[in-house]
């Protein structure tokens, strides 16, 4: 195994309970999310989601039921803030039975610092799938501007199956023995599928029944059970990365309680196979030579005068040869690690670390390399948040012979890096699955606006997949495009956050063909 540069879900430099930084450290003008104040009528604030969403009314509840209320406490992380409470929410663990079993879900709320200037909620999910809303919300003041903070309540909560909401448990022995996730031969394909199949019931065995509910659509449900306990009649959300799989699917369910939703970094959950693989490949390969055009152009660069692709391409050989080592192991690196361990850059345009890590791979001498393996603990069962990308994605393969296929049409569109690691990786992991929230075109009904944000050279989320989801939003979706390099394109400059602000605080939409410009390296 690799030597662990930072364990991943998505984001492959974000830990399992890591919170990313979004505007930390950024100028004090970053301005405000505000947005037309909302007064929850009677009618709607008691109002649960199953009869106001669609699975049909709750008629009883046992001692052990869902009752819509929210415990709030002090939150330990912070015991001495009153303006910042932590709680818990029960809620059925599968929403078309709302009298059944439950799980207990975990959010926080960020109150608005001017009670008179108060507009509403703003729910904000980070996405991974496995990162964490409640940690966002309790470090709301490094996440979002001065006034959001003070018109705002800023609600995050930890997804079901994740963190503090029920996290599914797995052996970690058995994580432990992950075969490859790119299968060299038709018996390691194999192999992986019965591996992949063992893991699942694992998994469900140490669990429960919420093992089998993790699904987008599940989420959908919770945020709205959430805005039923607090009384709100609509949201306003700041989705980022797979957390805007959530705000799809709340958009779907429940049109008329959107009132602004922010989609930075958007997931396109209407590609079949082929164009997960391809455009994902496409993307990567483009962020490629946006890296080689930088260290063309900056004698800051390790490799500043050199022949990169030609390198990049040595090293592809020698891991094909079995020759090219991670030097602070002994460990043989395959096409496949070398991929992700590159990618890893890609995230935040850390250019320089990955030429570093290049010449490094080149001479022999130890790098810093991120793993697409599973990270393990020493106890007997890790918390493991990646099935639910295998409840929202359906990518079937009938063998080996197709898995070439996939990979062969990845390299046609990336001949350096051969593929996306991160495709590779999830549907990898993936296989032998039957997802509950497969993939579709959306089917939004909303009045509201909605505002589609990123990245021109995103290696999570491609470009193209933005343009394709705001085509299907119809008249109701707008593009800002950021023409630089990252995934997560709002905290990037003074004009994509400009850009987004100026949405929430009047859902005023930006004309057709917005960009803003990449921010230097």
């Amino acid at each position: 195994m690799l030597t662990t540069k930072r364990t991943t879900f998505w984001h492959p430099r974000e830990r399992g309970r890591r919170r990313p930084r979004l505007l930390g450290g950024l100028s004090a003008a970053v301005a405000v999310l505000v947005a037309l104040s909302l007064n929850a009528p009677p009618s709607l604030a008691g109002t649960t989601p199953a009869e106001a969403g669609g699975t049909g009314p709750v008629t009883a509840l046992t001692a052990g039921g869902w009752n819509g209320r929210i415990d709030w406490r002090a939150c330990p992380e912070r015991p001495d803030d009153p303006g910042t409470r932590c709680g818990t929410l029960r809620l059925p663990v599968d929403w078309a039975r709302p009298g059944g079993e439950t799980f207990q879900l975990a959010l926080a709320r960020r109150t608005a610092t001017d009670p008179a200037a108060r507009i509403g909620v703003l729910v904000f999910n980070p996405g991974g799938p496995g990162l964490s809303g409640v940690d966002v919300a309790l470090t709301a003041d490094s996440q979002l501007g001065p006034d959001v903070l003070r018109r705002f309540d800023i609600v995050g909560f930890d997804p079901r199956g994740t963190v503090r909401s029920a996290p599914v448990r797995c052996s970690s022995a058995l994580l432990g023995q992950h075969p490859s996730l790119a299968p060299a031969n038709a018996a390691e394909f194999e192999r992986l599928r019965t591996y992949n199949r063992q893991l699942r019931d694992d998994c469900r065995a140490q669990s429960g029944p919420l093992f089998d509910h993790l699904d987008s659509v599940s989420v959908a449900r919770d945020t709205d059970a959430i805005r039923a306990a607090l009384g709100e009649r609509q949201l306003s959300f700041y989705q980022w990365s797979y957390g805007t799989l959530i705000g799809q699917s709340y958009a779907e369910l429940f049109p008329d309680r959107v009132r602004a939703l922010v989609m930075d970094s958007v997931m396109d959950h209407s590609q079949g196979v082929r164009e997960y693989f391809r455009g994902g490949a496409a993307s990567n390969e483009a962020l490629f030579r946006e890296f080689v055009t930088w260290c063309e152009r900056s004698p800051g660069c390790a490799l500043h005068g050199r022949d990169v692709p030609a390198l990049y391409d040595r090293l592809m050989r020698r891991a094909d040869a079995g020759t090219l080592v991670d030097a602070a192991t002994g460990t043989r690196l395959t096409w496949f690690e070398l991929g992700f361990a590159t990618v890893v850059n890609f995230f935040d345009a850390t250019w320089a670390d990955l030429a570093n890590m290049l010449l490094a791979l080149e001479r022999g001498e130890p790098a810093a390399l991120a793993s697409p393996m599973v990270p393990v603990s020493d106890e007997d069962l890790t918390e493991y948040a990646l099935p639910a990308f295998c409840q929202d994605w359906s990518l079937p393969v009938d063998g080996f012979a197709e898995w070439n296929q996939y990979l062969e049409l990845s390299r046609a569109a990336a001949p350096h890096l051969r593929a996306s690691p991160l495709a590779v990786r999830f549907a990898a992991i993936c296989l032998g699955w039957t997802a509950n929230n497969p993939q579709h075109r959306l089917r939004v009904q909303t009045n509201a606006p909605l505002l589609v944000l990123n990245g021109r050279y995103d290696p999570a989320t491609p470009y193209e997949g933005a343009q394709r989801v705001v085509r299907q939003l119809g008249s109701r979706g707008h593009l800002v495009t950021y023409e630089g390099s990252g995934h997560a394109s709002y905290p990037r400059s003074e004009c994509t956050r400009r850009q987004v602000e100026r949405y929430l605080i009047t859902r005023t939409t930006p004309p057709v063909g917005a960009s803003c410009p990449a921010a230097p390296v």
